[in-house]
């Protein structure tokens, strides 16, 4: 985009739960290069001026963990989320392994399109596509650039497809390498869950990892079965395993830890490796609380929420919310308030910056510019209305998203590709899967 990009009347959001009214944010290249009163911000000639009007403006939202196309797949009947653990992921396992690269590109593209709507403007992605590791990453990471999404992409890597789990291992770090100096897209290195990934897979992730300086992806004690299985397995703890293998350390992403003591969860703190929480997604998959995982909660752990590619990052926040007032009214949490702030951006925030180098998840300048126009005008409210307000903003659409300073949905509307036409491409590759299945 030629010029400058330039937010008037906006109201911003502040972590605090504040929001200052009558604000212009000036976005230059890649990053935000003013913020200030709206008076002292005029337009220039050349500027793209967007007349928010009074409408809230926000850091962009970061999924933590998505599977962009192993959720399209599964077949999210009662039937399949009753099978046991291993059960249900042999099945999964079983379609996304003929997948080719044109099926993970076109449902890739209707997934990050509909989260862009949503106002999320990164994603780390655990892809599952062991027969076509090295093209499917690139397709992924093709339509990220095509729509203009912000992708962390890896690849989870397990013993339970015909293709060996190094083979995996070893496609997913060329693709880490090709990423390195990439503007919207990175690479990690993924792992499937501990009980389903040998020790010869996880040694090969950790000497990789600290080859290439950067980070794991793996699902983590997502059960009392992922418990049971790997210690039946491995006569180890599931947290316990992959920090053997050295796969906890910054930029590393924990999903679930549903089943995790204390002591694991100071160990997380300490190693500064985000858990990744799906509370509604828990809910859904195995009953009971809705968050299920209260020592993470307790031991400030870099926490963040994600989707799991199901629902939406609001839905989540909303399942969050409902647990974390179970705790507070139990006397086992005393300020939910902040722990939602710290869902919504503090984890993420610090992800997206060790990803890409530079500050994320605040409106200021310096801060990379991926910021999202809500569509709607907050009330002026006195003293801390912060839970209020992140529920309106999880039910709220995007007006604007705006990714490394380049707007990718205006007024709604998705601008590098009609949505209707994504879906319909998306929907004819998951019918073509499951026909082969």
């Amino acid at each position: 985009m030629e010029g400058r990009l330039l937010l008037k009347d906006c109201s911003l959001f502040r972590a605090d739960g504040r929001v200052r009214s009558r604000m212009a944010v000036l976005v230059e290249g890649a990053a935000i290069a003013r913020v200030d009163d709206d008076e002292a911000l005029p337009a220039r000639p050349g500027d793209w001026a967007v007349r928010c009007e009074g409408r809230l403006v926000t850091s962009g939202l970061i999924d933590c963990h998505t599977r962009l196309v192993g959720a399209a797949l599964s077949p999210w009947s009662g039937h399949h989320l009753l099978r046991p653990l291993e059960e249900r992921y042999r099945a999964e396992a079983a379609l996304e392994e003929t997948l080719t690269p044109g099926e993970v590109e076109a449902i890739t593209a209707a997934s990050l399109a509909r989260g862009l709507l949503r106002g999320t403007t990164f994603f780390v992605e655990h892809l599952h596509a062991p027969s076509c590791v090295d093209e499917a990453l690139a397709a992924q990471a093709r339509v990220a650039s095509r729509l203009g999404a912000r992708l962390l992409s890896s690849h989870a890597s397990t013993n339970l497809a015909s293709v060996p789990g190094p083979d995996q291992v070893d496609a997913n770090a060329r693709h880490v390498a090709s990423t390195k100096h990439h503007p919207l897209v990175r690479g990690s290195l993924g792992v499937g869950a501990s009980f389903c990934a040998d020790d010869e897979v996880l040694r090969r992730v950790g000497r990789l990892k600290e080859e290439l300086g950067v980070g794991a992806h793996f699902r983590m004690a997502e059960s009392d079965d992922d418990l049971a299985l790997t210690w039946d397995r491995y006569q180890t703890r599931v947290v316990n395993r992959f920090e053997t293998f050295g796969l906890l350390g910054g930029a590393s992403v924990g999903a679930f830890a549903r089943s995790i003591d204390r002591a694991e969860a100071e160990r997380l703190a300490r190693t500064r490796t985000l858990v990744a929480l799906s509370p509604r997604l828990l809910l859904m998959l195995e009953g009971g609380s809705a968050l299920g995982m209260e020592a993470v909660l307790l031991s400030q752990n870099l926490v963040g929420l994600g989707t799991g590619g199901v629902g939406t990052l609001g839905e989540e926040l909303a399942a969050s919310f409902s647990g974390a007032m179970t705790l507070a009214r139990s006397g086992r949490m005393l300020d939910p308030d902040n722990l939602m702030a710290a869902f919504l951006v503090g984890g993420p925030a610090e992800l997206c910056t060790m990803v890409f180098g530079q500050p994320s998840g605040t409106i200021e300048a310096g801060a990379l510019a991926d910021l999202v126009v809500h569509d709607f005008v907050p009330a002026r409210q006195p003293g801390n209305f912060l839970p209020h307000l992140l529920m309106q903003l999880s039910q709220s659409r995007a007006a604007w998203t705006v990714v490394n300073g380049r707007v990718v949905v205006r007024e709604g509307q998705l601008l590098a590709a009609p949505q209707l036409a994504l879906e319909r491409e998306a929907a004819l590759a998951i019918e073509a899967v499951w026909n082969r299945s």
